[in-house]
């Protein structure tokens, strides 16, 4: 099965310095392809809107690995059990608290989904996220029944918080290859 990565960028999107932004280079660099749309109003986000606009690059570009970052999760817990897909690879980084923001109110509050539609799941937290606290994020992670990375004073994970390039991001998603490859 080709890799095709869809990454979906949080409340204000993720913009170059932001890990996303050098996620999707390095992937184009590998020769993956990659969708990294811009979701629309990003700094004042309605969920149907962008539930609607991901339908669509689903169903356009069929994706077999989501990443998403911050709101996009929560996009992703709306979504998945609405559709009909089987990703190979998901990737949650830095989800937010179940309480509204006031920038995003449509998303809250999110239901924790049975089914988040992927063999292989990941979230990455942080010890510090202001969004969301360690004690939160091993919850939601003990919800889900998932895997987790936890990156030390990492803040949001995101460019203002130094996060730039997040290797492990994309070593997490090279990581089967690597294992077919040295067979």
């Amino acid at each position: 099965m080709e890799k095709r990565v869809l990454i979906l960028h949080g409340l204000g999107g993720s913009d170059f310095p932001h890990w996303q932004a050098h996620l999707a280079r390095d992937l184009i660099k590998q020769n993956t392809p990659v969708s990294f749309p811009l979701l629309p109003n990003r700094d004042n986000p309605n969920l149907e809107e962008w539930k609607d606009f991901v339908r669509k690059e689903i169903e356009h570009f069929r994706p077999t690995i989501i990443v998403c970052h911050s709101l996009a999760n929560i996009l992703w817990f709306h979504l998945c059990e609405e559709l009909d897909i089987n990703l190979k690879k998901l990737m949650l980084v830095a989800p937010v608290r179940n309480e509204k923001l006031e920038d995003a109110k449509t998303f809250f509050s999110y239901p924790i989904p049975n089914d988040l539609k992927a063999e292989e799941i990941i979230i990455a937290a942080s010890t510090n996220d202001p969004y969301m606290s360690l004690e939160e994020a091993v919850s939601l992670q003990s919800k889900l029944n998932v895997g987790m990375k936890l990156l030390e004073e990492a803040g949001h994970i995101n460019a203002a918080s130094g996060y730039g390039k997040l290797d492990c991001a994309l070593d997490w998603l090279n990581k089967e290859e690597e294992c077919e490859e040295s067979v």
